[in-house]
């Protein structure tokens, strides 16, 4: 009988670490990503996850206008610089912000820079804790983006996804 129980305990004790194994090598749906870019002395992180189209209607559907979004998928998408830079003609003192959108219909979009850069999603945005808010114009892509990407030039960064690309003019010194 203990041999029975000591089996069935192993046994039991095996399936419980295999399945917590085949759950943490499960690939996400919209994987992490990132880009570096130094521009001048400055050097510029984007860490986001980059979600795929899907044939889904995007911009006021699956992302809703006039609500903050994480810009990306899962966690709140990071961006960090070494050096003040300027976005839009605004300071943007160094350090490592989450960055969000507020996307609009047919108007400039919101473009956000939170102190708090370890965030999921925007379920705990909090406004107070902006660093920097600039209004941006959305641009129409010639052909269609399947995978959200970010770009950085050395005068932008833009968020590109499905038919819609997110200027961000940047100066840095």
């Amino acid at each position: 009988m203990k041999n029975f129980f000591r089996a069935t305990l192993l046994f039991t004790a095996m399936m419980v670490s295999a399945m917590a194994f085949a759950q943490q090598a499960k690939p996400r749906v919209s994987p992490a990503d990132s880009i570096s870019r130094g521009i001048k002395n400055t050097h510029i992180d984007i860490h986001y996850s980059s979600p795929a189209v899907k044939d889904r209607q995007i911009w006021g559907a699956l992302v809703p206008y006039d609500k903050v979004w994480r810009a990306g998928a899962n966690e709140a998408t990071t961006f960090e610089t070494d050096q003040d830079i300027e976005v839009e003609g605004k300071l943007l003192p160094a350090g490592k912000y989450s960055f969000f959108l507020i996307p609009k219909d047919h108007m400039k979009w919101t473009a956000i820079f939170n102190k708090q850069p370890k965030q999921w999603g925007a379920f705990k945005y909090n406004e107070a804790d902006d660093q920097l808010r600039v209004d941006v114009k959305p641009k129409k892509l010639k052909h269609p983006q399947e995978k959200l990407v970010y770009n950085i030039t050395p005068k932008s960064i833009s968020l590109e996804w499905e038919r819609v690309a997110v200027p961000l003019k940047i100066e840095v010194n």
